[in-house]
């Protein structure tokens, strides 16, 4: 039996609300897969290696960027994330 898993979410939510994570992929190979730049140091050279990777998987990649780390991503870029993408990899370094 697996035991549960608990996430916590960062933002300033006063009360945590329970949310059920979505089935995983079977395979990438064939599907878009986002790339998310959240814009901190060394973000884009992390996320250049996971696209190589995603690549020889047989996915396709399409990246995207954060105008800066500070704020929460602009709803416009996150629906156009979610029409364009059948996943999507946030990248985060220092």
């Amino acid at each position: 039996m697996q035991s549960p898993t608990t996430l916590l979410d960062p933002t300033a939510e006063l009360q945590t609300s329970a949310r059920q994570l979505l089935p995983r992929l079977a395979s990438i190979a064939g599907l878009t897969i986002g790339l998310l730049d959240i814009s901190k140091p060394r973000g884009k050279e992390f996320l250049d290696e996971v696209q190589k990777h995603l690549e020889q998987a047989g996915a396709k990649v399409k990246r995207y960027s954060k105008p800066t780390f500070t704020r929460v991503a602009p709803t416009e870029l996150t629906q156009r994330i979610s029409v364009e993408c059948d996943a999507v990899i946030e990248g985060l370094a220092d």
